[in-house]
């Protein structure tokens, strides 16, 4: 896949989610992944979940806007993650193109 056939699967893959959270897609944002079992636990399910976009993004608890835990604001750019240049999560049962100001239940630092 060339650069450019990448990035436009990108912009595409981001309109995409924006559309289903946009539109009311109720997703799984509470309990938020704290510790190693709890991240475990979501995981798996992601991985079963497979290629299931709206299942992945349920799971994962995605949300437009960062969500503040613990003192922190939780959001995709300040995520371990997040691949900058390309506005892209690379957790692999993830591995989906993605806004900065989003947040999922699986960041870290």
């Amino acid at each position: 896949m060339t650069t450019d056939t990448k990035e436009l699967a990108d912009v595409a893959g981001r309109e995409e989610v924006r559309g289903l959270l946009a539109g009311g897609l109720t997703t799984e944002v509470q309990p938020r992944a704290d510790t190693h079992e709890e991240v475990t636990q979501i995981v798996a399910r992601l991985r079963a979940a497979g290629g299931d976009l709206k299942a992945k993004l349920v799971i994962a608890g995605f949300t437009l806007e960062p969500i503040e835990h613990g003192g922190i604001e939780q959001s995709c750019e300040t995520c371990m993650y997040y691949v900058v240049h390309r506005r892209f999560c690379e957790l692999p049962e993830l591995n989906l193109p993605v806004e900065p100001q989003w947040s999922c239940r699986l960041w870290r630092i």
